[in-house]
């Protein structure tokens, strides 16, 4: 009986020691342990990689000793493993573009030391908050890459063009904000000629010289027989924006309309701008623009099943303004 009553003491002796363990270490029976707890938040918490895209940029780099890479090829390959990694464990990515420029003029202006891997790690936390980003889907690199440059570029255009736009103040005639008044008359503009170029996939393209740079901008758009036409919202308000700043400078700009169809050839169509509006080209002044290297300006063979039209009247009668 004794033997029985020592049993039983030990077994619950031993009970307390694991309820005590528990207790200690801060488990309780049915609580995932802290390291599953960990990994569960790190997939949940997002990741950004800055990019150092080309050798110019790499080499601008290699200058600070904290900096652990001395060869690009190597380490657009340990990029593309670091994010295939952080993709299997479920964490989502974004990558940024890491300008050497930018960084450097980021770390004096904010008092850090440039040559420090914390430093680069929140400069990166930065552009990935303002600046233009990429989700990572898993795609090689050399896939990656252009879409970065070209979602960067994007993003450097369209803060241009507003600068611009809001640095010609008010008129001095109405009191209008000039700029305003310009992206309303270009947001009309868009819409009509949206509306008129009827079903199909549509990609179109505005170009507007300034006094600094060429200013460029691209949309993509889908309408179907029924209904309106369907178009990405960044990229309408970049298009607005710059087709905007041509309206307000009264300046050469232009717009091109390629149109897709089942079945057809495409089409592509052109309008200048002038006085507020965009004034359809003929079809040779199309065929012209459209066939000619805008470098160059050497004559570049027609495509084949394109089809080069003057641009249609969109009948826009735009928002009236004074400038």
């Amino acid at each position: 009986m004794a033997q029985t009553d020592n049993t039983k003491q030990n077994a619950q002796h031993k009970t307390t020691l694991k309820a005590a363990h528990r207790k200690k270490h801060g488990r309780r029976h049915g609580t995932p342990h802290t390291t599953t707890l960990r990994r569960t938040l790190r997939r949940e918490a997002p990741s950004t990689v800055g990019l150092l895209v080309d050798a110019q940029d790499f080499a601008a780099m290699r200058r600070y000793d904290t900096f652990p890479f001395d060869d690009h090829t190597v380490y657009l390959q340990q990029v593309e493993a670091l994010l295939k990694a952080l993709t299997a464990q479920g964490v989502h990515t974004t990558v940024a573009l890491f300008d050497p420029e930018d960084y450097e003029e980021f770390c004096t202006e904010s008092g850090l030391d440039a040559d420090t891997g914390a430093s680069r790690s929140r400069f990166t936390a930065e552009i990935a908050a303002a600046g233009a980003t990429v989700t990572y889907t898993g795609q090689g690199i050399d896939d990656l890459i252009p879409v970065l440059v070209s979602r960067a570029v994007r993003q450097a255009t369209w803060e241009y063009a507003t600068l611009l736009l809001a640095d010609l103040g008010t008129c001095a005639d109405c009191g209008q904000d000039i700029g305003r008044a310009a992206f309303d008359r270009a947001s009309h503009l868009l819409m009509r000629l949206l509306e008129t170029a009827g079903p199909g996939t549509h990609h179109l393209v505005c170009s507007v010289p300034t006094d600094n740079d060429q200013l460029l901008a691209v949309l993509h758009t889908h309408r179907d027989s029924t209904g309106p036409a369907r178009l990405d919202s960044a990229e309408g308000a970049e298009f607005a924006t710059v087709l905007a700043v041509a309206v307000a400078l009264e300046s050469r700009g232009g717009v091109v309309l390629r149109t897709s169809a089942p079945e057809s050839p495409d089409r592509v169509h052109g309008w200048r701008l002038a006085h507020g509006g965009l004034a359809p080209l003929t079809a040779g002044e199309v065929f012209n623009a459209y066939c000619t290297d805008a470098d160059t300006g050497e004559p570049v063979s027609p495509e084949s099943g394109v089809e080069y039209c003057a641009g249609f009247d969109i009948g826009a009668e735009p928002p009236e303004t004074h400038h």
